[in-house]
Parts: C-alpha cells; structure tokens; sequence
C-alpha cells in the first residue's frame, strides 16, 4: 500500500476526542507538478521519490484533531542539520517539539523521527511515513495507547533519565562493526555515539545531555549514527585564569 491509498483509506473514519468530539481527517490540498518541482529543487538529487509525488498531487497534508497540522512539503524548516542534513518538518505538538522525517543524500525519505526539547531527547518514530500514517490512526482511535502518545509522554523521559542512549567513544573504536569503528576513529577523544540502525521504534537518545549546542555534533552519511561532543572539562588553574 502506497501513503497515498493509506490516507485514502482513513478519510470515512470517525475519530472521537478525548472530549467525545468526533472528527475526520480533513485534507490540505494538493500541489501542482509546478510547486513540487520546487520542493524537489530544494532536496538532495532534486528530485522527489515517485510515491511522494503522487502523495503531494493528491494532498499537501491534512488537519488531525491533537496535532493539528500535518504536512509533507516542510523542506527544512525544522532545522539541526548538524543531526539531520535534510528533513521535512511533519507536524508540531505547538509546545516547541516535532515529528519530521530523514530525508537521504539519495532522495529517499527514510525514518520518521519525533524530535523533543524538554526533554532533549530525539527518538525514532516510525520506520517510514507510511507507518507515521498509522500511528496517527492508532492515536486517534486510542490516544492514551498510542506509539505517538507513548513516545511523547513517556519514552522521551525513559531516555533521559534512565538511558542517554550513548556508546563510549573508546568501545566504539574497539567494536567489530566496520562502519561504527571507522566513524569512532574519525572523532575526537571527547565525542560519545548514538547508534540507532536496526534499533525499534522508541529508540533514541538525549541530544541534549551536554547542553543545547549541537553545531559540533557530527552525522555519518546516511546512517543512523551521531557523534556528539562531550564538553572537555576544564582543570582547576585553567577555571581559575580563564
């Protein structure tokens, strides 16, 4: 099944609200090959995976009762690129975190992610948009039992304070994983890494731990592999005649 004939599919269902306020999927509209084009100018290769065109043809997005908004052609509004190079921001809470989506140096769209900033935390959504799709029907049939509602009102505190979801720069270098090892001896002494290939969903790790300043932190290519910097510590005399 395409997106397309999966949002298709979800626009005769009645949700409820926590309120019991039904609502339905109301569609944004589509976009001309003319305005699509344009997106593409502004992704890698320039170009734009055949079933997202036909997405974009047929809706731009849709209104969903608890999240609003939901939209495919928010090419890099979302921002840290140091994380993600490219991305399309898919919809916002309104309280300064989001849900955006991976977007390769090929063009591929890849992992959907849902990024926090209380806590710091980046988790993985869903394995493409297509399951994002489902979790949205999953949350507006169940809200409380939702992967969206789960991740958002629980995992992201599990990560931070229970699992920061980092590999010691020295195990990295040490490990038989090629791609791991290679990217481990191309950082710094002070660099941790956050490795979520082949992780499920609701895996991630806390960007923020050492704080907000994530300019230096470094992405290997396509794979879901970050080095982040961890602030060196500073000795006594160098505190004392700073």
């Amino acid at each position: 099944m395409t997106v397309t004939e999966k949002l298709k599919s979800l626009l005769n269902k009645t949700y409820v609200s926590e309120d019991g306020d039904e609502y339905k999927i109301e569609l944004l509209p589509g976009l001309t090959d003319s305005e699509i084009d344009t997106i593409a100018n502004r992704l890698p290769g320039k170009q734009i995976p055949d079933e997202i065109r036909e997405l974009l043809r047929f809706a731009k997005g849709f209104e969903f009762f608890g999240i609003d908004e939901i939209t495919f052609d928010g090419v890099d509004e979302f921002g840290f690129e140091n994380v993600f190079p490219c991305s399309v921001q898919l919809a916002h809470d309104g309280f300064g975190n989001f849900w955006i989506i991976d977007v390769e140096s090929t063009g591929n769209w890849g992992n959907v992610f849902y990024a926090c900033h209380d806590p710091a935390v980046i988790v993985k959504q869903s394995d493409n948009l297509l399951q994002f799709i489902d979790h949205l029907d999953e949350y507006g049939m169940d809200p409380q039992n939702s992967t969206l509602n789960i991740i958002h009102e629980k995992t992201v505190f599990d990560i931070w304070r229970n699992n920061h979801g980092f590999i010691e720069i020295n195990e990295a270098r040490n490990s038989e994983d090629a791609t791991l090892k290679n990217f481990a001896l191309s950082l710094a002494d002070n660099f941790v890494i956050a490795d979520l290939r082949n992780k499920p969903n609701k895996a991630g790790f806390a960007w923020g731990e050492f704080g907000f300043d994530i300019h230096k932190s470094v992405r290997c290519g396509d794979e879901l592999i970050w080095g982040m910097e961890r602030p060196l510590k500073k000795n006594f005399f160098a505190k004392l005649f700073r």
